[in-house]
C-alpha cells in the first residue's frame, strides 16, 4: 500500500507550507527566528493540519538535528530519558530535537521532568497542542519556550493545494479527473481549516468519482458529524474564538447564546475543550453566588465523558442552561487575586504567633500557638481574634457579593458578630 496523498504532499520548505503567512512568510516571526540560526525551545498550538509537524520537520533539516517523535499520550518519561541518552552517541552529535505532540495530556509531574532535559540543553524540544498553552502546559515549561500560534487555514488556500492533489492523482492513475468549480472550496471548508484532513478527503472522493468531482460526489464521502468541524473556517471563527464566545455567553446569562456555541463545539467534536471549560466557567463566572454550580458541573460533565457524542449533548445541555441561568459572582477570584497581589509586592510575610503551629515540643516556649482562641469552644463557633499577618490586618479581600446567596452569608455573619 502506498503512502497517503497527505504525507506525499508534506511540504519541505517555509516557501511550500498553506497559510499561517505571519509564521512563514517573508517576514514570518518563526521564519527569521530559525533562518536567523537560533533554534529556540519552542511550543507550537493550534487545531490539527495546520502545519505543526511539517515545520518540526523543517527545523530539523535545516539545522541539523535528530529529530524524535512522541506523542504524550502514549509517551511516558522513560521514552524522554531514552532519546535524551542518545547525546552520547553520534546519532546526537548534531544536537537532538524532539517533537512532543500533545503536550497537554503529560502531567504537571512529567511537564516538569521536561525542564531538566532542556535547560541543559541536552534536547531541544517542540511540544504541540490543539489547546491553549497556557491554560495546559506548566507556567515554568512555558516560560522557556518560544510560544507561536497556528491558525485554521482559510479555505481558498486549501483549494489550491486540493488542486495539486487532482494533478497527483491524474498523474498516479493517468486519468484526467477534474474538479467543479467552487468543490475545492466547499470540501476545505467542511474540513475547517485542516490541510491534512482535506486532502485526505479529496483522495478518497477522487476513487470515487467519475471524470468530474461535484459537490453531490463530495457529499457521499462527508458525513454529517463532519460538517459542524467545517464551522470553523467557513464562518471565519477560529477554535479559541468560539470558547471565548461560548463563555461569555455564559457569564453574560444569555441561555440561547449558549446553547448556539454549545452545539457549535460539540458538533466540531470539541467535547473535551467544552468540559474543560464549563468547569472553569463554574468557579469562575457563578463562584460563591451559586456554590453547588461546580459539583453540578463535575457530575454532569463525568456523564457526558461516560457516554460520550451525540449522547453528551444532553447533560451539557442541562449544564449550560443551568450556569447561564444561575446568578453570577467574581467575588471568590477578586479576593484571591487582591491577596495574591499584596504577596507579590512582599506583604504579609510573618504570620500572627497564635496561629503558628504549636504540635511539638518546645513550642510554646517560644510563643507558638499562645493565646489561640479554638472558635468551637465558643457560642456559635465563633470568636474574634486576629488572622491576618500585622502588616495587612486590616485588609478587607473578600466583599460580599450582591446576589441572594452570598447577601444571606452576609446577614447571618453580621448578626453573629454584631456588626447590626
Amino acid at each position: 500500500m502506498g503512502r497517503p496523498l497527505a504525507d506525499r504532499m508534506r511540504p519541505t520548505d517555509f516557501d511550500d507550507i498553506v497559510g499561517q503567512e505571519h509564521l512563514f512568510g517573508k517576514n514570518g516571526a518563526l521564519r527569521r527566528m530559525i533562518e536567523s540560526g537560533h533554534i529556540a525551545n519552542m511550543i507550537f498550538f493550534g487545531p490539527p493540519g495546520t502545519g505543526k509537524t511539517t515545520c518540526a520537520n523543517i527545523i530539523a533539516k535545516r539545522s541539523g538535528m535528530t529529530l524524535y517523535k512522541l506523542n504524550a499520550t502514549t509517551a511516558s518519561l522513560a521514552d524522554v530519558r531514552q532519546i535524551a541518552e542518545q547525546t552520547q552517541s553520534a546519532l546526537g552529535e548534531g544536537g537532538i530535537l524532539l517533537y512532543l505532540d500533545e503536550i497537554q495530556y503529560f502531567n504537571k509531574k512529567q511537564q516538569q521532568s521536561l525542564l531538566e532535559y532542556i535547560e541543559d540543553g541536552r534536547i531541544t524540544l517542540i511540544a504541540s497542542t490543539a489547546e491553549n498553552p497556557f491554560f495546559s502546559v506548566y507556567s515554568a515549561v512555558i516560560s522557556r519556550c518560544a510560544v507561536f500560534e497556528f491558525k485554521p487555514v482559510k479555505p481558498q488556500s486549501i483549494a489550491s493545494r486540493l488542486q495539486s492533489a487532482v494533478d497527483i492523482l491524474n498523474s498516479d492513475n493517468e486519468r484526467q479527473v477534474s474538479l467543479e468549480n467552487g468543490v475545492g472550496e466547499y470540501i476545505a471548508g467542511v474540513c475547517g481549516g485542516d490541510v491534512r484532513r482535506a486532502i485526505t478527503v479529496l483522495e478518497h472522493i477522487y476513487y470515487g468519482s467519475g471524470d468530474i468531482i461535484t459537490k453531490e460526489t463530495a457529499d457521499m464521502f462527508i458525513p454529517d458529524a463532519m460538517r459542524g468541524v467545517g464551522a470553523f473556517a467557513k464562518d471565519g471563527d477560529s477554535h479559541y474564538d468560539l470558547l471565548s464566545a461560548f463563555q461569555k455567553s455564559i457569564r453574560g446569562s444569555d441561555a440561547s447564546a449558549s446553547v448556539f456555541y454549545l452545539a457549535k463545539l460539540l458538533g466540531a467534536g470539541e467535547l473535551l475543550s467544552v468540559i474543560r471549560r464549563l468547569s472553569v466557567i463554574a468557579s469562575e463566572d457563578i463562584g460563591a453566588a451559586y456554590p453547588m454550580a461546580s459539583a453540578i458541573t463535575y457530575a454532569c460533565c463525568q456523564q457526558a465523558l461516560s457516554l460520550g457524542l451525540p449522547e453528551a449533548r444532553i447533560p451539557l445541555a442541562n449544564c449550560v442552561i443551568m450556569l447561564a441561568t444561575s446568578p453570577k459572582s467574581v467575588s471568590a477570584l477578586d479576593a484571591y487575586e487582591k491577596a495574591a497581589d499584596d504577596i507579590s509586592k512582599g506583604l504579609g510575610k510573618n504570620i500572627p504567633s497564635h496561629l503558628q503551629d504549636s504540635h511539638y515540643s518546645g513550642a510554646e516556649a517560644i510563643g507558638h500557638g499562645n493565646g489561640y482562641k479554638y472558635p468551637h469552644a465558643f457560642e456559635n463557633d465563633y470568636v474574634f481574634q486576629q488572622y491576618l499577618p500585622n502588616d495587612i490586618k486590616d485588609r478587607e479581600y473578600y466583599v460580599y457579593g450582591s446576589n441572594k446567596t452570598e447577601q444571606a452569608a452576609k446577614a447571618y455573619w453580621d448578626k453573629i458578630k454584631n456588626k447590626k
